[in-house]
């Protein structure tokens, strides 16, 4: 069945089932393989990507289900003001170690930050807590959060 997504800004056209998760169109469909399969139970946080600016995990969410709503991706969230803070706070403090669930974590603190500009570590916490790092790197994300977030300030 052909779907049209509203992705990155775009739209693109699919021909796959309704049934397929998210996850495997982006990667396996449109070749783009910034979203990382990890665990395919929504527990891990590898695959989180942006649906209508929420942070969702996109192994679990099925093309279907999607509808008409906006999805962004770790290849699009840097042309987003707030994405493109992150970035540059993961860049400037060095966060990523071996990289695999970097995309997730930044798709996850950038939703947090659109939604609370000046979180504190209760919110940090809330938000980050489904996005597993085997390398540990947490107190560097935390930092890069909140550096992102003083750098929202005028």
């Amino acid at each position: 069945m052909t779907t049209v997504l509203n992705l990155n800004g775009e739209r693109k056209s699919v021909d796959v089932p309704d049934e397929m998760p998210l996850l495997w169109v982006l990667r396996d469909v449109l070749g783009m393989t910034g979203t990382k399969f990890g665990c395919g139970a929504a527990l891990c946080g590898a695959c989180t990507v942006h649906v209508d600016g929420k942070a969702v995990r996109s192994c679990l969410l099925s093309i279907g289900e999607l509808g008409e709503r906006a999805v962004t991706t770790i290849e699009g969230i840097g042309v987003t003001p707030v994405g493109a803070k992150v970035q540059k706070a993961w860049l400037d403090l060095e966060v990523v170690q071996c990289g695999y669930c970097q995309s997730g974590q930044v798709m996850s603190a950038a939703a947090l930050l659109a939604a609370t500009p000046r979180p504190d570590d209760a919110d940090i916490d809330a938000a980050m807590a489904g996005n597993i790092c085997r390398c540990g790197t947490y107190k560097r994300i935390r930092d890069a959060i909140k550096l992102a977030s003083s750098e929202r300030q005028p």
